[in-house]
């Protein structure tokens, strides 16, 4: 079996799963699907696909990870905190999650370059997990392990009261920032939403560029896309974007917009939902069994961003899995986010090179936060 290819995961919602899901991701994966196996409180009860052996498993030694804070106005369409008061405070539950998780020695915080080549040269040498039951990994004495690198990004700005609270969250280690997610926002209009960037969202993109907080493209509207790369100059990701021309829905993005990230040195993570991998699922309806759908599909989505780039730069791993959906949403393949090893092999087949796959699984995310933090 050959060594795996360390991963960087630019999107897992860890403190979502913890907090909301009630998910204790020091478990192991059948754990959690033991507890959840007669809920129905929500639809991915008992799929679940991330908890941290896996990630150690599948070398996934670093990750972005989020808070997310929706505000929804009065009779708004879609769940949320009723004041941006509310939805701060949920915010800050989240970080102190993330806090717990540094004590016990499960991750590790990455706000700047001294710290991620530390990180980085920690895990150089690591070996994944073999061997071990899940009974081992549950037992009261974990055993040794090194702890996961994180890197906090907020997913939806909605939850940033005022610009004094960004300026607070960079403080506490926030290094990215998606200033939409679903629906209409605060700061910018998201996925399924219409309407150009209200003045709040400009005021909030020139903030994130004098800190340096990276700014995420994802989920922003074709409008809101535009107007942000005509205001914001610093450096810019899609952290879990997949191709509009493979998958036909605005939650996507069009060629033109993978240009301009390209042009911008951006680099675009590819999501594992199936509903951004495959045309015509339909939600709480399709099965990947219906599209014979596994972890290959993605390599369509690498390939298409590979010959709009005209090289290997400028796609990684951003999965978002159990971001609200377990694998009752994606590949067939894909048990646990550990299958991502899949990935490096599927690749080679198609002609990469290692450095190529190096990169795409971490190499090219590495990169661009190591310009964004000399």
């Amino acid at each position: 079996m050959s060594q795996p290819v360390f991963t960087f995961d630019v999107h897992l919602d860890l403190s979502m799963n913890a907090l909301e899901w009630n998910r204790d991701l020091r478990w192991s994966i059948e754990k959690i699907r033991r507890w959840e196996y007669t809920m129905k409180d929500k639809v991915d009860r008992g799929n679940n696909t991330v908890s941290f052996p896996e990630m150690r498993k599948g070398h996934i030694g670093l990750c972005v990870a989020t808070q997310i804070g929706r505000y929804s106005p009065y009779f708004h369409k879609l769940a949320g905190w009723n004041s941006p008061e509310q939805a701060w405070a949920q915010t800050q539950g989240q970080l102190a999650w993330y806090r717990a998780m540094e004590e016990a020695g499960e991750l590790v915080q990455i706000r700047n370059l001294a710290q991620l080549n530390q990180h980085l040269d920690s895990w150089k040498h690591a070996t994944a997990p073999t061997g071990a039951t899940p009974y081992t990994q549950e037992s009261r004495k974990q055993p040794q392990h090194l702890p996961i690198g994180y890197i906090l990004s907020l997913e939806g700005a909605d939850s940033i009261i005022t610009l004094k609270h960004l300026e607070r969250s960079y403080a506490d280690g926030l290094r990215a920032l998606g200033p939409a997610h679903y629906g209409p926002g605060r700061y910018a209009h998201g996925t399924d939403a219409e309407g150009r960037l209200p003045a709040a969202g400009k005021d909030l993109l020139k903030e994130m560029q004098r800190l340096g907080i990276i700014l995420d493209a994802t989920h922003l509207n074709d409008e809101c896309f535009w107007d942000a790369m005509d205001i914001y100059h610093g450096p810019i990701w899609a952290s879990h974007q997949n191709c509009r021309v493979l998958a036909p829905w605005n939650r996507q993005f069009a060629d033109d917009q993978i240009k301009a990230i390209v042009e911008r040195g951006g680099v675009l993570g590819m999501a594992f939902d199936a509903i951004m991998m495959v045309p015509g699922w339909v939600h709480l309806k399709s099965k990947p069994s219906d599209f014979q759908l596994k972890i290959e599909r993605i390599c369509d989505h690498i390939d298409h961003i590979c010959q709009i780039a005209g090289n290997a730069k400028h796609v990684g791993i951003g999965t978002d899995l159990d971001g609200g959906f377990g694998n009752e949403q994606t590949p067939m393949d894909l048990d646990t986010i550990a299958d991502l090893q899949t990935i490096p092999g599927l690749l080679k087949k198609r002609g990469y090179t290692q450095p190529d796959i190096e990169g795409i699984m971490a190499g090219n995310f590495i990169n661009l936060l190591r310009k964004a933090w000399q």
